[in-house]
């Protein structure tokens, strides 16, 4: 056995890492095809606050992240379906609107914590195995439920309104989708941070499409972009001493510029 591999706290590592990789670019892939790269972001500034508010209440912080997260997802889209504010708009709101919320909330709880910081930059070596048990088991509701609505999903990203001609419930598959979004950033989180977390969703997607002209093609390469990019991550920072989640992040900032050279060369 590899001596990376040799600890358990490494192991823990790698399988929240490639349960993240799974699950990231299979959303992402949706978000950046309907130009809302932005949500992830907005949503992981909720998620931080979230943080802080279950740190001050002494409780499990990803919960208190969970349940603050989905609520902004609710928000989100009620202002986006009422028609009175742009989707930009509702997102810029609710980016600087959680971040507000988490600087008053880490005043109030007397500053910085190392808790407060591993969940703003990622502590993927710390992940506990509740933690773990945790990433897999919503990782395993997101993608089942993608799965189950791959045909709707598939329809209202490339034609909204042909998809509402057909019957298809638009409002609550978008509500649906920017839930799934919420439940991806709050477990991907402890892998690496609020801060990285829409670069995670966002980069393997922007990657694959560069690659691939069919959707299924697209997803498959995001796949495997994301999963390259967590294993060289986390490979990278045991064996260099850097944070994971800024290894992670490079790395898969690395394999898009490999292709930004590729396409220009040919």
């Amino acid at each position: 056995m590899p001596e990376i591999l040799q600890y358990g706290f490494m192991q823990r590592a790698f399988a929240a890492g490639i349960a993240i990789g799974i699950i990231a670019p299979v959303i992402g892939v949706f978000l950046v095809l309907r130009r809302l790269s932005l949500i992830a972001d907005s949503l992981a500034h909720v998620a931080l606050a979230g943080v802080a508010v279950g740190l001050l209440a002494g409780t499990y912080p990803l919960a208190g992240a969970l349940v603050l997260t989905l609520l902004g997802a609710i928000g989100i889209e009620r202002l986006r379906v009422s028609g009175r504010l742009f989707g930009e708009a509702a997102l810029a709101i609710f980016l600087s609107g959680g971040l507000a919320v988490a600087v008053v909330v880490i005043g109030l709880a007397g500053g910085f914590t190392v808790d407060l910081f591993s969940y703003l930059f990622g502590a993927i070596t710390a992940v506990r195995p509740g933690d773990l048990w945790l990433i897999i088991g919503l990782g395993c509701v997101v993608v089942a439920t993608v799965a189950a609505l791959y045909k709707e999903l598939f329809a209202i990203t490339f034609d909204e309104e042909s998809a509402r001609v057909q019957g298809i419930p638009v409002d609550t598959l978008n509500l649906v989708l920017t839930g799934l979004v919420a439940v991806t950033v709050v477990v991907a989180m402890r892998v690496v941070g609020a801060l990285l977390t829409g670069a995670l969703l966002v980069i393997p997607a922007a990657t694959a499409m560069r690659l691939s002209k069919s959707f299924r093609g697209t997803v498959a390469i995001a796949l495997a972009c994301s999963l390259t990019a967590v294993v060289a991550g986390i490979t990278s920072s045991f064996y260099l001493n850097i944070a994971a989640g800024g290894a992670i992040v490079l790395c898969a900032i690395l394999l898009f510029s490999g292709t930004v050279l590729v396409r220009s060369r040919s």
